[in-house]
């Protein structure tokens, strides 16, 4: 993109990387509004398992995309593209600069490179699946996709509920493997110089560390009250996206008595530790097609003034 282009400061990593804060330090420095890409945070009222910025940090500068539909509802990356261009048109008319932050790697994708050429959610075969993995199990089912696709099953667990749905309802909706849905992209060109900054660990261990303190602040803080809520106040169920979040379907099956309070821990922080790397997979393979993602140690004492500072380099005029 040419420097005539408004730019979009970009803010990605994986869960407990830190990018809250870095945000909000550079929303304090910096002329910019903070887009969420996080597909956790567009649900209203699930706040402490998603780590949402509290009332106070909202107030501190404007945040968008957050709160913005029910936990009954299901919100797509072609809805996330659509909201977050309207939404970043609007910022730079007021002079401002867009800064998109979160760790849902595919909304980033899809904002930069278009929306592949897959078919709508198709309610009756999502429910068909549904069945015969309540019949037979998910790893049933992640078997059924290996022979129907054995790539795309190679990359997911035979525990991945939603995946192992999505990437059956698409193969046999299209007869084609996911690759090949995937590489029909429609590019659609937009006026945006992309300006990404991606954290990452040095040391993976402290990041796990992390989760499971950040766990543990969340238990404290009432998920398990947060939940409880959720199913009273809406109509739910554990195939609905929203109750798939992690934290959130493990608290869901351990108020049905699956399991006790530390199984649920356990269970909980190993899921959140799954989520961090695959959310580190994808931003490695960012690194290959973004050539100008700039890459910082979220684990660095001095990490905020590190990502303040790449970001003005990256916003000065060449």
């Amino acid at each position: 993109m040419s420097a005539s282009h408004p730019p979009a400061l970009l803010l990605l990593g994986p869960t407990a990387s830190g990018k809250t804060a870095c945000a909000l330090a550079l929303a304090a420095a910096l002329p910019v509004e903070i887009v969420n890409v996080d597909s956790a945070l567009v649900y209203r009222d699930m706040d402490i398992g998603t780590a949402k910025p509290t009332p106070a940090e909202r107030a501190s500068c404007p945040h968008h995309l957050i709160d913005i539909i029910s936990p009954e509802q299901a919100y797509s990356a072609a809805r996330f593209r659509a909201d977050a261009l309207a939404v970043m048109d609007a910022i730079a008319a007021r002079g401002r600069i867009p800064l998109l932050v979160g760790g849902t790697m595919l909304y980033f994708k899809a904002l930069r490179e278009g929306l592949s050429d897959l078919p709508p959610a198709n309610a009756a075969l999502r429910a068909e699946i549904d069945r015969a993995a309540l019949a037979r199990g998910w790893p049933a089912l992640h078997a059924e996709l290996a022979a129907l696709d054995p790539a795309a099953a190679a990359r997911l667990a035979p525990t991945d509920a939603q995946r192992i749905q999505r990437a059956l309802e698409i193969v046999r909706l299209t007869g084609r493997p996911l690759a090949e849905s995937y590489a029909r992209r429609d590019i659609e060109d937009t006026p945006w110089r992309w300006l990404p900054i991606g954290l990452a660990p040095a040391d993976r261990s402290v990041l796990h560390a992390r989760i499971a303190q950040r766990f543990e602040a969340m238990l404290t803080a009432g998920l398990i009250d947060e939940v409880r809520r959720l199913r009273t106040t809406y109509r739910l169920d554990l195939g609905m996206p929203s109750m798939r979040c992690v934290g959130y379907r493990q608290v869901w099956e351990y108020l049905d008595g699956l399991y006790d309070l530390d199984t649920l821990r356990m269970k909980a922080i190993a899921a959140t530790r799954q989520l961090a790397k695959r959310q580190l997979t994808w931003q490695r393979q960012f690194r290959e097609t973004w050539p100008d993602l700039v890459e910082i140690d979220c684990l660095a004492p001095d990490l905020i003034d590190t990502v303040l500072a790449a970001a003005r380099r990256l916003l000065a005029p060449n």
